[in-house]
């Protein structure tokens, strides 16, 4: 068995393992695999070679086995079986789990809170499979030899919801309410409002009452936070805590926030309890500030006892719990001995203390009855209630003599709030017991009465003691028992009747404080005004006169003073009114007693008087005068008109105008308000222009203005269009005059008239720009010919020739202005066009097409073109310009002689070009002959009619011995397709005119890869020409073939023949010029390389005479000395430098000198070794770089006292180096010097 580890992520076709088997007969192996797992492997037979053929997964299978087979092709095969694991490589990424990651999260979630967690696993092992995460990678491992970091990315969408973090507000609270008391069960109070300000929760909110002061009154309904009552209560029971109700309200939401808890919040609503009378009275009985109430009571008197003489340790007191007037009541006696007493006080307000007294003396006998029953009926005033107290009376028996009064009952009057110590009465008591003369004492009973009066005890005198206390409003009479006492306390008694006098000390109390009223103006207007006075009725102290404060408009309402009723006096209208009150009436309305002095309230009565339609609208101007409006201008205002309304409510007074009749559509009306009224403008519709020069000139519009009530007026208004100058002035058009160049002309050639429907206006003209048609383009003139004058009148400028020739159209393009224009356009431009007309004042002109042509004589027979002439007329009239050639001499300058001859003739009619350009043919009238060697000038005249012009053409004559071949590795077309190159090229390297002869294929067939041949002249203009010989030479030069050679290459030009016949053959001379010249460069290539070696040679050797020069200088400390070898400088000693006779590190030695050449290196390099080093090493080492210092340029050194010697040199040479700095000088470690 054995066993071999692979990476998972070797690659298709890599090597897996090598399999190792011997033979001991060195027989060849060959060498297989089989097993379950061999489909993934590939094996050499011959080599045993193992590739991979399938990729390994570890993830899928991490331990393979094969079993290796091997045969030698004589035994039977040896097996082995081979375990394989596979080794983890990091090629798998992370993979998330529970996908996708959607999460919601509460807007209040804490910092660094978990929101959601991410699974992710990786099926690699190790490191490979640890994985991380980061919220945009694994822990990385080998993969294909480099570290890998596997990584998937996974989208998590987070949202983000609103929480109930926010308290409920209310929207109403706090607040105040009022109800009356003994309300129904569930009539409603108050509805508290409140919300969640929670936005994305707007939680339900549930109402409730979390405390009051006054329990299981009120309710509050849960949903809708409703108030209403829950129990009937009475205000009464409420008074301890002044009969207001405070409610705490609290809002909840029906869900738990995120704290927890359900957010709440809370605020209080004030509920004021009104009183209604609902009440009766009651009786307590009251000790110090403590009352209870009671329904019996027990009471004590002396038989015959003093009428009015009160009862004695009775303590009552009634009160009714109603305010004001609604606890006001009434006190009376019933019961079986009613008659024999009397109750005091006979009425009461609110509180009020109670005496029965001795009505009839007589009746309240001990012997008789030693107890007595009376009931105290309590009724009040106002209101069906009743309350009865049963008083049980017990009779003192007493002996009968007693002090005695002359009066029973003493009648006396107090003013009450008067002042303490007032004197009310006195009354004395006689007793007939002599024992008691002088000694009577005197005291008021009850005690409780001596709160308010008091008695002088030796005299009988009674005196207010708390005048203060008495009010007539409260109590009106008191019936105190003034006592007198003898020496034995025997007592007799009388009654004092204190009437309490009332005095003017209540103000009338209007019902309310302030009066509102609406009433409609034009309509009848009435208030009932009241007040109440608390003095005594039927007095003048509780007697009531209103009246009216005077007022700006207290004069339009009376009031009765008996009643209080307030009405108008006279008709109400609102528009009497200052608008600035809008209808609101202020007064104030006195309630005054009659007592004195006399008080009085004041009420504030505000009477709303509402605006009715009753008023039409009115013009201000009710005759307008006509508006003026200029033509031409849209939307602009033409006029105003005022209109306003006596109505005071926009409602009311709002105006609107309109025209009814009269615009045709041309205006239009707007409605504006203003202070004093409504103003309609009127406007031309700003989609129509108003036209003076149209037939409508004046506009009757009539007008109407009304309000929302259709109450109208009407008026009639005359606009009048007034005439503007806003019509441009017309230019003239089709302005097309005919004008003879170079000709006197007439002034003016024109004049512009301008036209303007305006009734006002003043044209002027100016030139703006000229255009001229010069040789049928259009463009700048190039001369000013014309102008054009302020009146129109269009002039030729005199210092100037109008030339057809030069321009044959002028464009004038002039501008009409109206000096008078007030809006819009004030000029028009327009065009006057001038036609030059052509005369015959050109003489026709020759145009130069060559210097001069070449005329081959064996070539020339009857009728044959031997130049060409061409000449052009700068008339443009056809008649003008046409010309006519002809030959009128022709001269032959020979070598020897110069004749004339006349055998030339110009072809007639002339030909005429697109571009106007007339050219003929001179053509030959004979057969020319060999002898005529030479040139010819030939005179040609040229003449348009009118005007003639003459021109020598000089015909230079060859013959075929100067004809020369030119081979072009081409085709015939493209050649003939490049013959202006050809021709300019060589025209420039010989300098002489080309003449191209004829242009062949040069075995006759047009196929695309034939050699074509070029036939051509090369004349100078003294008539000699090039021969073979001539232009072979000049070809074939140094420079003619560096600077033209290359070009002729492009253009597939091979060589060069003389032509003898039309088939002659070319000489080989040229391509052994060719030749010669390349040879020529090589050697100057090689030559100039030689001479840059050796100088670099030298250089170096020079630089190391030099250092050898600095070494003899100073003394080596580190030298060693040996042996030399014979003839030469060079020392045995290994390592030793050749040329310096110093040690040499061989670490520091790279193997080549940068400055040495192939044979230095080999020559100093033969006595020694680089350095040693097996292949492995070789390969390895890196490329080591030495940079090259600067030559020395500066030979004054050499005069320097110290030269540095070559070690010290080295160092600093090493210290100047940078490491960065790249390296000119490379080591191969796979050459051995000494091999070399």
């Amino acid at each position: 068995m054995a066993l071999v580890e692979l990476r998972e992520d070797l690659k298709l076709g890599e090597v897996a393992f090598q399999i190792i088997a011997s033979d001991p007969d060195n027989d060849p192996l060959k060498y297989g695999i089989t097993g379950t797992d061999a489909s993934y492997f590939n094996v050499n037979q011959d080599t045993g070679e193992v590739k991979i053929k399938s990729l390994l997964d570890r993830e899928t299978k991490d331990l393979l086995q094969v079993e290796v087979v091997v045969n030698d092709g004589v035994y039977a095969d040896v097996t082995k079986i081979v375990y394989i694991p596979v080794i983890d490589a990091n090629d798998n990424a992370p993979v998330f789990h529970g996908l996708p990651y959607n999460v919601e999260v509460l807007e209040n979630v804490a910092t660094d809170s978990e929101l959601f967690r991410v699974n992710a696993t990786d099926a690699d092992f190790g490191t490979a499979s640890i994985v991380s995460y980061k919220i945009d990678d694994d822990g990385g491992g080998t993969l294909h030899g480099e570290n890998k970091v596997q990584s998937t990315a996974a989208f998590a969408f987070i949202t983000v919801k609103d929480v109930a973090d926010i308290n409920p507000q209310f929207l109403n609270l706090p607040n105040f309410a009022t109800i009356a008391e003994n309300s129904d069960v569930d009539e409603p109070v108050f509805t508290a409002r409140a919300i969640d300000p929670d936005i994305g929760i707007n939680d339900k909110i549930l109402y409730s009452i979390e405390s009051t002061n006054a329990p299981e009154l009120f309710q509050i309904e849960e949903k809708t936070g409703e108030i209403s009552v829950k129990t009937k209560f009475d205000r009464e029971e409420l008074l301890d805590i002044g009969a207001t109700v405070v409610l705490r309200i609290k809002a909840s939401e029906t869900h738990l926030n995120v704290d927890g808890v359900i957010a709440s919040t809370v605020s209080d609503l004030e509920i004021s309890i009104g009183d209604i009378n609902d009440n009766g009275p009651e009786f307590y009985e009251c000790e110090s500030d403590t009352c209870t109430q009671k329904n019996s009571f027990t009471g004590k008197v002396d038989e015959h006892s003093s009428v009015g003489l009160a009862v004695n340790d009775l303590n009552i007191r009634v009160k009714d719990p109603d305010q004001g007037q609604n606890s006001r009541f009434n006190l009376e006696l019933a019961g079986p001995d009613k008659d024999a007493f009397h109750v005091s006080p006979s009425s009461g307000l609110g509180d009020s203390p109670v005496q029965v007294t001795i009505r009839d003396s007589l009746a309240v006998d001990y012997e008789k009855k030693t107890v007595m029953y009376v009931e105290i009926i309590a009724k009040d005033a106002s209101a069906d209630f009743t309350s009865t107290a049963s008083v049980t009376i017990n009779i003192n028996d007493i002996n009968d003599n007693f002090p005695t009064f002359k009066e029973e009952v003493y009648n006396a009057e107090v003013f009450e709030h008067c002042e303490d110590g007032t004197f009310v009465a006195t009354i004395t008591a006689t007793d007939a017991d002599a024992l008691d003369d002088g000694k009577i004492t005197y005291r008021l009973m009850p005690e409780s009465m001596r709160s308010l009066f008091d008695v002088y005890g030796n005299n009988g005198t009674i005196y207010v003691k708390k005048g203060s206390r008495l009010d007539w409003e409260g109590t009106n009479s008191y019936s105190p028992t003034l006592q007198a006492l003898d020496s034995n306390n025997q007592t007799g008694s009388i009654v004092v009747m204190i009437d309490i006098m009332d005095i003017n000390d209540q103000t009338p109390e209007m019902n309310r404080e302030v009066y509102e009223a609406y009433v409609k103006e034009n309509n009848n207007f009435e208030l009932q005004i009241k007040a109440i006075d608390g003095d005594k009725p039927n007095t003048p102290n509780s007697k009531i006169q209103y009246h009216i404060v005077d007022s700006f408009f207290s004069s339009n309402f009376t009031m009765d003073p008996n009643t209080g009723l307030l009405k108008n006096n006279g008709q109400l209208d609102r528009e009497a009114m200052d608008p600035l009150l809008k209808g609101v009436i202020d007064l104030t309305v006195l309630a005054s007693d009659m007592g004195t002095p006399s008080l009085s309230s004041s009420a504030n009565v505000t009477i709303n008087i509402e605006d009715e339609n009753d008023n039409p609208p009115q013009f201000l101007d009710p005759t307008p005068k006509p508006f003026h409006v200029k033509e031409s201008e849209r939307g602009i205002l033409v006029g105003s008109l005022l209109a306003s309304d006596a109505d005071q409510t926009d409602l009311n007074n709002r105006i609107i105008f309109s025209i009814t009749d009269g615009s045709l559509g041309s205006f239009i009306l707007f409605s504006e308000s203003l202070s004093e009224g409504y103003r309609g403008n009127i406007t031309v519709d700003p989609a129509i222009e108003l036209d003076y020069e149209s037939d409508r000139k004046t506009y009757n519009l009539k007008v109407e203005a009304s309000d929302l009530g259709q109450n109208k007026a009407t008026i009639e208004v005359q606009v009048i269009v007034d005439d503007v100058n806003d019509t441009p002035p017309v230019f003239p058009s089709g302005m097309i005059l005919n004008v003879n160049e170079n000709s006197s002309l007439p002034e003016p050639l024109i004049t512009i008239e301008g036209k303007d429907v305006d009734t006002k206006h003043h044209l002027e003209y100016e030139l703006i720009s000229t255009e001229c048609q010069c040789n049928g383009t259009k463009g700048p003139c190039p001369e000013e010919w014309f102008k054009v004058e302020r009146n129109g009148d269009v002039k030729a400028i005199s210092s100037y020739d109008i030339d057809y020739e030069k321009c044959d159209k002028v464009f004038l393009t002039a501008m009409v202005v109206d000096l008078l224009t007030e809006k819009g356009e004030n000029s028009t431009e327009g065009d006057v066009t001038i036609n030059i007309v052509d005369i015959n004042d050109n003489a026709p002109e020759f145009i130069a097409s060559q210097d001069f042509f070449v005329v081959v004589i064996e070539k020339v027979d009857t009728g044959t073109s031997v130049a060409r002439v061409y000449a052009k007329d700068r008339d443009t009239d056809e008649k003008n310009r046409k010309i006519n050639f002809k030959v009128t001499e022709v001269i032959f300058i020979g070598t020897d002689r110069n004749f004339t001859d006349d055998f030339l003739a110009a072809d007639s009619p002339a030909q005429e070009d697109a571009e106007g350009i007339f050219s003929t043919h001179i053509r030959s009238q004979q057969s020319m002959t060999n002898n005529k060697k030479g040139k010819y000038m030939v005179e040609v005249e040229a003449s348009d009619g009118v005007f003639t012009s003459v021109s020598v053409v000089e015909l230079l004559t060859v013959d075929s011995s100067y004809r020369v071949s030119l081979r072009f590795n081409a085709p015939v077309s493209d050649v003939n397709e490049n013959l202006a190159k050809i021709r300019n090229i060589l025209t420039s390297a010989t300098k002489a005119t080309v003449e191209f002869f004829s242009v062949y294929p040069e075995d006759g067939a047009q196929r695309a890869d034939v050699t074509t041949v070029v036939e051509a002249y090369f004349v100078f203009r003294n008539g000699t020409a090039l021969d073979y010989d001539a232009v072979t030479s000049i070809l074939n030069s140094e420079e003619v073939y560096r600077e033209f050679g290359y070009q002729l290459t492009e253009l597939g030009f091979t060589g060069i023949s003389t032509t003898i016949t039309e088939s002659g053959g070319v000489k080989s001379e040229v391509f052994i010029m060719i030749g010669l010249m390349a040879a020529l460069a090589i050697v100057l290539v090689v030559t100039t390389t030689s001479l840059v070696c050796i100088r670099r040679n030298y250089k170096r050797k020079l630089k190391a005479a030099k250092a050898m020069n600095s070494a003899a200088t100073v003394v080596i400390q580190n030298q060693k000395t040996g042996p030399v070898v014979p003839g030469t400088n060079k020392y045995t000693k290994e390592g030793a430098n050749p040329v310096l006779n110093m040690n040499i590190d061989t670490a520091t030695d790279l193997g080549f000198d940068e400055d040495g050449s192939s044979a230095d290196r080999e020559s100093l390099n033969s006595l020694d070794y680089n350095i040693d080093m097996t292949m492995t090493e070789k390969d390895t080492m890196p490329m080591m770089v030495i940079e090259e210092e600067e030559e020395e340029e500066d030979d004054d050194r050499s005069g320097s006292l110290y030269i540095e010697p070559l070690g010290a040199a080295l160092a600093q040479r090493e210290k100047k180096r940078d490491t960065d700095s790249p390296g000119l000088t490379f080591a191969n470690p796979s050459i051995n010097t000494t091999d070399l």
